[in-house]
């Protein structure tokens, strides 16, 4: 292993203002499995070969404020990121690793005050000039109500902890982005450019009239410099191309005429990307290859609406966790093109194109309608029902338009004969997480817990509630926990007792939708089972654990819906009890489970065993998930009755397995 000095990210952390050739933007790869031991390895390594800037994923737990033993956290820990329950994890995490030399971006929002906190600690145990730090926390809560969902609290003082992490760093980490609003997550949702236009800048908008009272007139232009957005780049090369150009333009708009903000560096979109994930397919992955570098072209080829930092999923993300060299293939990419090519030698390529400039008019006249819309409704905070449902039905049409074969994805409904290929040929053709990591964390956990200061850290959680509870920025009272030895869990439950539990809006409306092709014959057939059972199919569709990955149980919701089903859906982090306890009580003929974060085998074996002590073991339970085919084979033989992953993108096909399943289990009752 390259020592930390020898890494091309330390010979120059500072990042210029344009992207050049010398500069090129940074080069990310979205990282953290397992636990912080093992995600520090990794980072190191892929710092050795050439990343310039880290991105670090949380484990579920982690993200929504929950220790690795807890309850909800069964199953989910260093799945899809990694745990961090307290200060010696995020040692752990960092080991040389020279937190003043390192552009760091961390992917958390509801725990954001939490692991920056955690951060700091770390840095000024390394001796770090805290002025020094740059990087990133994600920190965009409305996204989580309406795509994510690793929300904690309710909205208001959720936005309020936002804020408190931008006043804080214009004090203490002024180099430091304090947020990254992110419209990712929602054009992983379905949302139209448009939608993902005016979704994001009202987020925005939001965070900035908060933050207006808590830094002074001086600074204020200065913070407003400081925001930073995080966008998907989808397959539509063109369009993409036109949104980026659309972003820079209206978010120019806004800091000049909403709020005044003269100095135009102030007023610059500076971004990052990950191209989209919605878009990889299980179905020919090698092709995700293509994908990826269209993509990422869309947001580098514009010079005025370059992205300052990407990272890319790897070819094989919807087949399950991959491995390094197929992240190093990802980076490969990036760095052919910025020092391979001519790009950055020249200026804009597309100014004065006519193409290029109807199509940016038409999505920044298509972004202000919707932004006056929410507007109209008190701003991005009161418009989270509105939003959530607009999103949950341009999803559904963006899959209406694959089933019809209106959009073509090759592999999918198009071109779909293919040999196998050698890249996903035998074992370790996707990382396995290490089925020992939970339990080795666990015991870490128990053991920090049993060596702390038990009374330093009561009695700073009783600071941080009650900064929590008195409107104080919530920022030094985080730091003082974390060095006292406070763990995640329990910061996150200061925060709830608080502010309350919160539950965010399903978008699943329960009327039906417009939309009634293909319908007719899956209608007749529930119909017919319905009047057999003598009331209406009644299917419970679930989220189980803490998973937050939500559109596709509203998808098989709203299409169940459509179809007669009567459906009982509550939305996302429901234990298996509360799952099964529901169907007890809703009299369920079918249980359809969604869990797309790799804690599919042990949340189904717990659900099923539920279902056995209930006297519902006659029901059938489905699955839906990012499930490798050898644990869908050992869900089948546990006595799952269907497992869908994402090649199976034809939902009329499942709403008839579901009316089958359900006729052979009464006719077998």
């Amino acid at each position: 292993m390259a020592s930390c000095t020898q890494y091309t990210c330390f010979t120059n952390p500072g990042r210029p203002e344009m992207v050049t050739k010398e500069n090129p933007w940074l080069f990310r790869t979205y990282a953290g499995h397992s636990t912080a031991t093992a995600s520090n390895a990794l980072y190191r390594s892929n710092l050795a070969k050439g990343q310039t800037g880290l991105s670090v994923a949380f484990d579920l737990p982690t993200q929504t404020g929950y220790d690795s033993d807890h309850e909800l956290a069964r199953g989910e820990v260093g799945k899809v990121g990694v745990p961090v329950n307290h200060l010696g994890d995020m040692r752990a995490l960092f080991k040389d690793i020279p937190l003043e030399r390192m552009n760091t971006s961390m992917t958390i929002n509801a725990t954001a005050p939490w692991l920056l906190a955690l951060y700091i600690a770390v840095a000024e145990e390394q001796g770090a000039d805290l002025t020094a730090l740059q990087g990133t926390v994600q920190n965009d809560i409305i996204k989580e109500y309406l795509s994510r969902g690793t929300y904690i609290a309710p909205p208001a003082p959720s936005l309020r902890m936002t804020t408190d992490i931008a006043a804080f760093t214009q004090k203490h980490l002024p180099k430091w982005n304090p947020m990254n609003i992110c419209s990712y997550h929602l054009q992983e949702a379905g949302a139209t450019p448009e939608q993902e236009l005016a979704f994001a800048l009202a987020t925005a908008c939001a965070v900035l009239d908060d933050l207006k009272g808590k830094v002074s007139t001086a600074d204020f232009p200065s913070m407003v410099g400081r925001i930073s957005f995080f966008v998907n780049a989808g397959i539509r090369f063109v369009t993409e191309i036109c949104k980026m150009r659309a972003f820079v333009d209206l978010w120019d708009e806004i800091c000049l005429a909403r709020y005044g903000i003269t100095d135009a560096k102030y007023r610059r979109f500076r971004y990052g990307v990950q191209v989209n994930s919605l878009g990889l397919t299980e179905q020919q992955p090698e092709n995700n290859v293509y994908r990826i570098l269209i993509e990422m072209l869309a947001v580098t080829l514009s010079k005025n609406a370059r992205a300052r930092a990407v990272q890319l999923p790897a070819w094989n993300e919807a087949l399950g966790l991959p491995r390094p060299w197929d992240q190093q293939w990802s980076l490969r990419m990036q760095q052919i093109l910025a020092y391979e090519t001519d790009l950055l030698e020249y200026d804009d390529l597309f100014d004065g194109n006519p193409a290029i400039e109807r199509k940016v008019a038409m999505l920044k006249d298509g972004a202000r309608a919707e932004l006056a819309q929410i507007d109209a409704m008190g701003g991005a905070v009161a418009a989270i029902d509105y939003m959530k449902a607009r999103l949950v039905e341009a999803n559904a049409e963006r899959i209406a338009k694959i089933e019809s074969h209106e959009t073509t994805v090759v592999g999918v409904n198009a071109w779909v004969e293919t040999t196998p290929s050698p890249l996903t040929a035998g074992d370790g053709s996707i990382m396995v997480a290490d089925p020992k990591a939970e339990a080795d964390q666990i015991a870490r956990l128990s053991e920090w817990r049993s060596a702390r200061d038990e009374n330093a850290v009561q009695s700073a959680l009783r600071d941080l509630r009650a900064a929590a509870a008195s409107g104080a920025n919530i920022m030094p009272a985080s730091i003082t926990a974390a060095k006292a030895g406070a763990t995640t869990g329990e910061w996150g439950l200061m925060v709830r007792s608080a502010f309350g539990e919160y539950r965010a809006p399903t978008g699943v409306s329960p009327n039906p939708s417009n939309r009634t092709e293909g319908l007719e014959p899956i209608r007749e057939a529930v119909q017919v089972l319905s009047a057999k059972l003598g009331r209406p199919l009644k299917f419970i569709v679930g989220k189980p654990g803490l998973d937050g990955h939500s559109n596709g149980a509203e998808q098989i919701a709203a299409r169940a819906r459509d179809c007669g089903m009567d459906i009982h859906y509550e939305g996302i982090r429901l234990t298996p009890a509360e799952i099964v306890n529901a169907a007890v009580q809703q009299n369920a003929h079918v249980i359809g489970l969604s869990i797309l974060s790799g804690s599919h085998v042990p949340l189904i074996r717990d659900t099923l065993l539920r279902m056995q002590q209930a006297g519902l073991s006659q029901i059938p339970l489905i699955v839906g998930g990012i499930i490798p085919e050898d644990d869908a084979n050992a869900l089948r033989a546990m006595g799952v009755a269907a497992v869908y992953t994402p090649k199976d993108f034809e939902m009329n096909r499942i709403m008839m397995d579901i009316v089958t399943l359900v006729d052979r289990a009464a006719t077998a009752a």
